[in-house]
């Protein structure tokens, strides 16, 4: 679908701006550390666990995407289940990768417990021609990545919306500053419930059916609700701001 295409499947959904807060645990703490050596990059997935209590059913999903300069995607993901005894501190996973001077790295890390985000953290290194302007390592909480969709379906029917949609999407010109989750569950029989969220929302939701103009209809509809929501979303954080 070419260079614009940014397809990465993730096991754990993103969720950004004050929504979050509300939910992120800060008794168990994640942090990104890096080394860098000439082009070599050593990235550290670090967590901390500040309550005397036994933590379990935890999960971690490190993701490294880089952007080149002629604007082609590469990313590296680790990801697991782990667990935290009192006041414990560990790395969960390293990641060693190259990157050029004019090369973009956007890191991020997500912890989750029982299907609930409860820490995540984030860099951005910037090419070497931008470090003049800017600092050369961002760290940013809610840092915008455009045109992301996580597909988390199970079945054919919802592999075949997805793959409908995301060339809709693209096809679109509009890339929203949020990431864009397809996720589906059994439903009746041999069917499925294929949902939209954006931001921990249902932006729209349909029974399956293994029908191509019923697939492209809904992908449709759930354009229109993106549309909507992105609208309705740029006016809340701009009065959020006033």
């Amino acid at each position: 679908m070419g260079q614009l295409k940014i397809h990465i499947i993730l096991c754990c959904l993103l969720l950004s701006f004050n929504q979050v807060y509300s939910q992120l645990n800060e008794t168990v703490t994640g942090r990104i550390n890096i080394q860098e050596s000439d082009n070599l990059i050593l990235i550290k997935a670090q967590v901390e666990n500040e309550e005397p209590l036994f933590k379990n059913n935890l999960f971690y999903n490190l993701l490294a995407l880089k952007k080149t300069a002629s604007g082609n995607y590469s990313n590296n993901r680790q990801e697991g289940e782990f667990s935290l005894n009192p006041g414990e501190s560990k790395t969960l996973s390293e990641i060693r990768l190259n990157k050029d001077a004019d090369e973009e790295l956007r890191i991020y890390l997500f912890i989750k417990q029982e299907d609930k985000l409860i820490a995540k953290d984030s860099i951005y290194i910037l090419p070497q021609k931008q470090q003049q302007i800017e600092k050369s390592v961002v760290r940013e909480v809610d840092f915008e990545l455009k045109g992301i969709v996580v597909d988390e379906v199970i079945t054919k029917i919802g592999k075949d919306f997805h793959d409908y949609f995301y060339q809709d999407y693209l096809n679109s010109g509009t890339q929203y500053p949020f990431i864009i989750t397809i996720t589906e569950k059994p439903y009746f029989a041999t069917s499925s419930i294929i949902s939209v969220k954006v931001d921990d929302r249902i932006i729209h939701e349909f029974i399956s059916k293994p029908d191509e103009e019923y697939l492209k209809s809904n992908v449709k509809i759930t354009l229109q609700n993106l549309s909507q929501y992105s609208k309705q979303r740029k006016m809340l954080f701009r009065n959020s701001r006033i």
